[in-house]
């Protein structure tokens, strides 16, 4: 029989099962840290009607649709529905479809995975993990939402024990205000942004060269360079809203933005986050259409070359294709399955043991089968994850096992330690051995872990 190739899918990562321990802690902290906030938890469809992701700045070029291979005669094997690209959009849909029976603000978590069709590379997969949280209000949403996000995401990334990272924010009415009084056309402006948000990866000759691709003079598009250079990140979080109120002459849209960066700042400040950890950056712009106000992007300061490894902002009118009620929302993602790959590349995530379980217990004596698996769950109903050796082997083939798949210990009993009521707890990191008796073994196994 022909056997089936093992080729491996471009962008679909998977990992070993000593990688997959790491990502699960990291998901765990990342779980507390939301839940610690008071986020709910929520889980929306795989897929959603194909005109509801393109609805809001969706890259069709980058959504799968779903298909069947086969139909029945006269069926159609293509469907309407489509995998979703990010949560954000289905969120909007849920929120809408449901708001007469949840509580707002509407406070929720959700991780799942989503779908991209863009090119497989170093950093960029087209299945993953997002880790999103988002605060819904009805009718108005203070701005202190705003600020706490960043707050959130400094304490899941200081538990993560990542090293020094800074949170990014920006306004997006402070770019839209200044470029309005370029008279670029609206028409032109989420464009603008995408390319703006491709400053720093691409840098300033491309992004002029990309603008005047779009139709402005290069004049304009080096006024633009020249703003975004001129409040560089140099300064710091005063000087930059210093300078910034100086200019609020310019419009009444960038006025707004500077007012709302301004309360978002001091709400960050009365949250306990340290300066160190949060810096006004002009260059922010985040790509996708649906934001309209604070934005922010994560960067790991001894790793930039990660980019962004959080982004998220405020959407005040995405859920207005499914309703007509006014449901602003704030909130950010953490691209989960993308940052654990790379830290781990980096040294930054250690992997360690291919096991959860600590503890395993050994089997010399086949008619002792039954005496084994007693103490694995003697082990276990003390609250210690255990793994009892099933297979026929030589002792020494299941130590060679326990040490390759990294357990910390090994109980050892044949049929003298039985006689004696007693095991055998072999310390496999320092190769310790003692003699216990079965009665203490729950507490001797404790004392070493």
């Amino acid at each position: 029989m022909t056997k089936t190739k093992q080729i491996p899918i471009s962008g679909f990562p998977e990992f070993l099962p000593s990688e997959q321990i790491v990502f699960a802690q990291v998901m765990d902290i990342i779980r507390d840290g939301f839940e610690r906030y008071g986020f709910s938890p929520i889980e929306t469809p795989a897929v959603e009607r194909k005109e509801v992701l393109i609805s809001k700045g969706g890259n069709e070029k980058e959504i799968y649709t779903l298909s069947r291979l086969a139909a029945e005669k006269g069926e159609d094997p293509n469907t309407d529905l489509a995998l979703h690209f990010d949560l954000t959009v289905p969120l909007a849909r849920y929120v809408a479809q449901h708001k007469n029976m949840l509580t707002f603000p509407f406070r929720r978590y959700q991780i799942q995975k989503v779908w991209r069709g863009e090119r497989a590379q170093a950093g960029r997969s087209r299945e993953f993990y997002q880790c999103d949280i988002d605060v819904i209000g009805r009718n108005s949403l203070s701005l202190l939402t705003d600020a706490e996000i960043p707050s959130i995401i400094y304490q899941i990334f200081r538990e993560m024990k990542i090293g020094p990272f800074v949170i990014r924010i920006n306004n997006r009415k402070i770019l839209q205000g200044y470029f309005q009084s370029l008279d670029i056309p609206m028409t032109l402006m989420t464009e603008v942004m995408r390319v703006i948000d491709k400053l720093e990866k691409i840098g300033t000759e491309k992004v002029v060269h990309e603008l005047m691709g779009m139709g402005l003079e290069e004049a304009t598009a080096q006024k633009m360079m020249a703003f975004l250079g001129s409040l560089g990140t140099e300064l710091n979080t005063d000087e930059m809203l210093s300078q910034l109120t100086s200019m609020t002459e310019i419009n009444a849209q960038f006025s707004e933005g500077v007012k709302e960066l301004s309360v978002v700042i001091d709400g960050i400040r009365a949250l306990g986050l340290p300066e160190a950890f949060f810096q006004i950056d002009l260059r922010i712009a985040r790509g996708l259409d649906y934001y309209t106000g604070t934005v922010y992007e994560t960067i790991l300061v001894d790793h930039p070359n990660l980019g962004s490894i959080c982004s998220g902002g405020r959407y005040d009118e995405l859920a207005s294709l499914f309703t007509d009620d006014k449901l602003p929302g704030v909130g950010i993602s953490i691209g989960v399955t993308r940052l654990v790959q790379q830290l781990m590349a980096d040294g930054l995530l250690k992997v360690g043991a291919a096991t959860v379980a600590p503890v395993l217990v050994t089997a010399m004596d086949e008619n002792r089968t039954g005496d084994y698996l007693r103490l694995g769950t003697e082990l276990r109903n003390a609250g210690i994850a255990t793994e009892v050796y099933l297979e026929k082997a030589r002792l020494g083939n299941q130590l060679k096992y326990a040490n390759k798949k990294g357990f910390k210990l090994a109980i050892i009993a044949g049929e003298d330690e039985f006689l004696r009521n007693a095991v055998q707890i072999k310390d496999l990191v320092i190769g310790e051995q003692i003699e216990c008796a079965i009665t203490d073994l729950v507490q001797e196994v404790q004392k070493r872990l």
